[in-house]
């Protein structure tokens, strides 16, 4: 179908909108479900459920195509919302919707704890606890801040973690993050962790120059039975800490 143009300024879209968020106010309630703690993206969800409504009659889910099957509006799915995927699966199994504006109240606890977590980490106002740590480290993929403020609560006890460069011996290597804990070329590094006392519960940082060969480094271990690995996104080009 044809995209349309609303006037989200005009008085019948307001309407619709006050309409929408008493809808879904509703579906929270009567599922005892929660919203999504980041505000803005259940007002996106909000506003496109409203488009949908004015244009379709029916609350399709904004996240998905809507089509025109035998001169009648079909979403993927019949996605209406609440749809029968998040009620039967995606909220059970995931504890969120695809669209992200419902979820299980532990999902929002746990949402709220990532949020904090990540202020802490950008503004640096303290240090992460440990509880936070271990939220963190649950992340496969890692910014400079966050391994920073991991190096950091490491050093204060809070946390424990390997951090491996996994560049080759013929690379930059007399320049490395500090706190740096092993040194495993991609080419040996399935001899190397088996020569090393890492048990396979603990959690491993990999880091090369890029992304692309720690994520490489990542499932290989996987394969092996490591399944605690984060990697740091973009390598040591981009890590803004220290560097020896």
């Amino acid at each position: 179908m044809s995209m349309v143009k609303l006037d989200m300024n005009s008085l019948e879209f307001k309407k619709e909108l006050e309409k929408t968020v008493r809808f879904t106010d509703k579906v929270v309630t009567q599922f005892g479900w929660e919203y999504n703690p980041q505000a803005d993206i259940n007002e996106a969800i909000q506003l496109g459920l409203a488009r949908n409504k004015i244009l379709y009659n029916k609350r399709f889910c904004p996240c998905f195509m809507v089509d025109e099957i035998d001169g009648k509006p079909q979403s993927s799915d019949n996605r209406v919302c609440p749809c029968t995927p998040a009620i039967e699966h995606e909220i059970p199994e995931d504890g969120v919707c695809h669209c992200q504006i419902f979820c299980s109240p532990e999902f929002a606890a746990n949402r709220r704890k990532e949020l904090n977590m990540e202020e802490i980490i950008y503004t640096r106002k303290r240090e992460l606890s440990q509880e936070e740590c271990r939220l963190l480290l649950q992340r496969k993929e890692l910014d400079s801040n966050d391994l920073i403020a991991l190096l950091d609560a490491r050093g204060d006890r809070l946390t424990d973690f390997y951090l491996i460069d996994v560049r080759e011996k013929n690379e930059d290597n007399n320049k490395y993050i500090k706190g740096t804990d092993k040194f495993m070329p991609t080419s040996t590094i399935f001899n190397d962790i088996a020569d090393e006392s890492i048990h396979k519960d603990n959690h491993i940082i990999l880091y090369s120059h890029d992304t692309q060969r720690a994520q490489y480094c990542a499932q290989m271990l996987n394969d092996l039975g490591y399944k605690n690995i984060s990697i740091l996104q973009h390598g040591i080009t981009a890590f803004g800490g220290e560097i020896q």
